[in-house]
């Protein structure tokens, strides 16, 4: 059991720009895993509702706090598209 616990990596920033697309880019991932999330509560067994409902509301806290985070960091996500890459977007 010892052996499941993952523990995160360290994330080393070296400027506030860097900072600003990683958490572009972990907003558009939370997004897609949402909705992923989502397609499949619509097609889950009934021993599965559950187990999707309750990874819908993890995955909408870490949404929300990353989307206040963007706000503290007075990001602006002026256009959002299906791309992998956050420098496509323009940081305010």
């Amino acid at each position: 059991m010892q052996g499941d616990f993952v523990r995160e990596q360290e994330i080393k920033i070296n400027n506030e720009k860097e900072l600003n697309k990683m958490i572009l880019q972990n907003i558009i991932r939370t997004k897609k895993e949402l909705t992923r999330i989502q397609n499949n509560y619509e097609f889950a067994e009934a021993e599965l509702i559950d187990y999707y409902l309750y990874q819908m509301k993890a995955v909408q806290a870490k949404l929300d706090y990353l989307i206040k985070k963007s706000k503290n960091n007075d990001l602006e996500i002026t256009e959002l598209t299906e791309v992998e890459n956050a420098s496509e977007f323009k940081i305010v």
